[in-house]
């Protein structure tokens, strides 16, 4: 059967499927969810709707996204094995010590951006976890920015280990996949603060993460471009992965429409148009921040499949 028409069914050497670009998907939302975090954090302070909402996207992203990958595996009792043998010669290794580190500094971090809504639970345990996470604050906004970057990138450099694969094997990988982890998390944090900001008292900050999201989405296609540029240019076989990629089968489809046209044109439309006004449609910001998240999710998609198909 013509490999550039039809759907992905045709194709059966597909070892790394949707569940990996989920997973891939969530790691970098959470990633970047820490980071706008800390931003936020740093720039309005922590009693915001907004900094609350990257503060607890980030464990929950992460903790999903880790969850599927051990269900993915195959023998999901066996995982605690890749927590006790470590080689630090694999990508995979490092991620893993990585995560195992900025996971629960993650949830702690999350857990003292709702002490005041944890003290009216009156559990101590949570109690202890949120006056230490408010004691260590610092330290830790430090920590998970340091990890979030760590653990944006791992996200590429987990794919462009693959060195068979000409589409994943780039140093560029893992900083677009760190850019667009960034531009998602900006986008959810928006999406979520908005829907709670119904006075609009917190405009400010939406206009902060529209800004944030506008020049993310610029660098995210800039690196898309370059990705394409230094794989074509690195062999011949890239050359033909590049074509292949980007010609007009269901892949090039969801890249051409989802990824550029619905996951970055359109937001920068209205990007462009929402920052015009203070007192902006809280329905303009939830269709942005919707369009990115859809857009983000549809690249990871792309590039696990076309990386896989057109070898």
């Amino acid at each position: 059967m013509n490999n550039m028409s039809g759907s992905l069914a045709q194709y059966s050497e597909i070892y790394w499927g949707w569940p990996i670009a989920v997973y891939l998907f969530l790691a970098g939302l959470s990633a970047g969810a820490s980071i706008v975090a800390v931003l936020i954090s740093k720039k309005y302070g922590k009693e915001n709707y907004y900094f609350k909402a990257a503060a607890l996207i980030a464990p929950v992203a992460i903790i999903l996204g880790l969850a599927l990958l051990v269900l993915d595996l195959g023998k999901p009792l066996s995982f605690y094995w890749i927590l006790l043998l470590y080689n630090f010669d694999s990508v995979m290794s490092i991620g893993v010590a990585l995560l195992l580190v900025y996971t629960p500094l993650s949830v702690i971090y999350a857990v003292g951006a709702f002490k005041n809504e944890i003290a009216l639970l009156k559990i101590s345990l949570f109690d202890v976890v949120a006056n230490l996470a408010s004691k260590l604050s610092s330290l830790l906004e430090i920590l998970l920015f340091i990890l979030g970057i760590g653990v944006g990138a791992y996200t590429g450099f987990l794919l462009s280990a693959a060195h068979k694969i000409a589409l994943w094997n780039t140093s560029v990988l893992p900083v677009l996949f760190l850019v667009s982890g960034l531009s998602c998390a900006g986008a959810f944090t928006l999406l979520v603060g908005v829907l709670k900001d119904k006075a609009k008292r917190q405009n400010d900050i939406a206009h902060y993460l529209l800004k944030f999201d506008f020049f993310a989405i610029i660098a995210e296609f800039l690196l898309i471009v370059a990705l394409f540029m230094v794989v074509k240019g690195a062999s011949t076989s890239g050359a033909e992965s590049v074509a292949n990629a980007l010609s007009a089968n269901s892949l090039g489809l969801m890249f051409y429409i989802g990824v550029i046209g619905f996951g970055m044109a359109l937001p920068i439309i209205l990007d462009l148009s929402v920052l015009k006004v203070h007192d902006f449609k809280r329905e303009f910001a939830v269709i942005n921040a919707l369009f990115v998240i859809c857009g983000v999710f549809l690249l990871r998609c792309y590039i696990v499949y076309a990386g896989q198909i057109f070898i």
